[in-house]
């Protein structure tokens, strides 16, 4: 079974959000991924939860809400009441890690934690009998079209024999294309973010088959 796919619409067109959004059921996503960033605690700033509330009315997709800001304690309960299906955050970003978690399980949604190149899967031990799924990113938070950095590939690797026989998920986030996923996959991957791939392709519907077809290869 192929990974699932995750477009992340950091790289569509702004002008045209809905419009985009609209079209990824369509083009076989999965989950539509949302990169939230506050300009603290990454070096950009995307949007909130207005966008998503008017991206919830455009699909029926889950949406994947990575907070890339500091505290995201202080927002949780927008980005649910938004429609956020899938919230993934930074620990080392919280003063109140297991009140997020227990926050979103609460409102019977996803929770995940998120590691940076440089963060150590073994840093969120104390968190992975909480979470429903990690995800591990290929370029450092800021901004889309960023050169994949080969060596956290091992990461996957590591985090899946960390997880052991634990029902969580490993998300990857960053540099993913044809010419990776496959080893991902190999390595325990289970979803895909993919952006500028995606939708700087000439027709993003192959790009996402394209994907879909790439992981395949590891089980044929």
């Amino acid at each position: 079974m192929s990974v699932k796919i995750s477009p992340s619409i950091l790289s569509a067109d702004f002008a045209n959000m809905g419009a985009a959004v609209s079209k990824l059921a369509d083009w076989g996503a999965d989950w539509v991924h949302c990169d939230v960033m506050d300009g603290i605690f990454c070096p950009n700033f995307t949007f909130g939860p207005p966008m998503i509330k008017a991206i919830r009315k455009h699909t029926t997709l889950p949406l994947d809400v990575h907070l890339m800001i500091t505290k995201p304690e202080r927002y949780i309960d927008k980005f649910l009441e938004a429609g956020a299906d899938i919230i993934t955050f930074h620990a080392e970003a919280s003063e109140s890690v297991e009140e997020i978690i227990d926050t979103v399980h609460r409102h019977g949604k996803k929770v995940g934690l998120v590691l940076n190149p440089n963060i150590e899967v073994s840093s969120i031990s104390k968190y992975i009998d909480m979470v429903d799924l990690v995800m591990l990113m290929g370029v450092y938070p800021g901004f889309s079209a960023q050169k994949f950095i080969p060596e956290t590939m091992e990461k996957i690797s590591q985090l899946k024999d960390f997880i052991g026989e634990r029902a969580v998920q490993i998300e990857f986030d960053g540099g993913v294309s044809v010419d990776n996923i496959a080893e991902m996959e190999q390595r325990g991957l289970n979803i895909a973010v993919s952006g500028s791939f995606i939708f700087g392709a000439n027709d993003p519907k192959e790009a996402i088959k394209a994907l879909k077809f790439a992981s395949k290869l590891v089980n044929g």
